[in-house]
């Protein structure tokens, strides 16, 4: 009976060799990782919209571009609207500079504000993807680390009972189910790693789709609206 109340996550803890241990710090990696991502993205992601929200409601009640352009110079930088209206900008009044033969004025107009917009949305889809990669990672590999570590883990246990020569049913459902916590623990550092990499991907998509819609409408403003006056 006391053998029984000593069994649990401790008792495997300290009972199992340096593979467990490196696979339990694996994990706990894994673990930190997966939430230090997930509080910093919704964290920033909130003050992201946050501030494209303000940003794009004083873009729209502006009366002209310069006024946009005027305000732009003024404030720092602080969302991905606000860049894309600055990139847009700066290439229509600094298109004329431009020698039209040089291959960043190519095209014309038009053909080097598409490059420009183009070139921001990308840029903006890299950071916004920034971390993804080791939410997919966590999420794929914790459960395999922690079957790993539960395979070790009997195979260990195992090895100890038959050692000792007692393999009644008592001595070897508790070390198999100490060794099972592995796999548990496992799960739970995947689960969030899948659901935050599925919530970020969603959101990135709906960004970059509202990014690029705010492009087309530059575009358009920017050479068929209100002319830009250059300096």
């Amino acid at each position: 009976m006391e053998t029984s109340n000593a069994l649990g996550f401790a008792h495997f803890l300290v009972h199992t060799d340096g593979v467990g241990r490196l696979v339990l710090a694996a994990l706990l990696l894994l673990s930190i990782a997966s939430w230090y991502l997930i509080v910093t993205r919704s964290i920033a992601n909130l003050l992201a919209q946050k501030r494209a929200t303000a940003f794009l409601t004083n873009f729209w009640d502006a009366p002209s571009l310069d006024e946009v352009r005027a305000v732009l110079a003024a404030r720092p930088i602080d969302n991905a609207f606000a860049d894309l209206a600055q990139q847009a900008l700066r290439a229509a009044s600094d298109s004329e500079a431009h020698h039209p033969h040089k291959l960043a004025a190519a095209g014309g107009l038009g053909e080097f504000l598409t490059r420009v917009l183009r070139n921001g949305i990308d840029q903006e889809a890299a950071r916004a993807e920034h971390g993804l990669t080791v939410l997919a990672s966590a999420g794929s590999a914790a459960p395999y680390v922690g079957l790993f570590g539960t395979v070790w883990g009997i195979y260990h246990a195992l090895v100890q009972i038959g050692l000792s020569g007692q393999g009644t049913l008592d001595k070897v459902a508790g070390p198999v189910g100490e060794a099972l916590i592995m796999t548990a623990l496992g799960l739970a550092v995947a689960i969030p790693a899948v659901l935050a990499y599925n919530a970020f991907n969603r959101r990135n998509r709906m960004w970059l789709a509202r990014l690029d819609a705010f492009a087309h409408d530059l575009y358009v403003l920017t050479t068929v609206g209100t002319p830009v006056r250059s300096n």
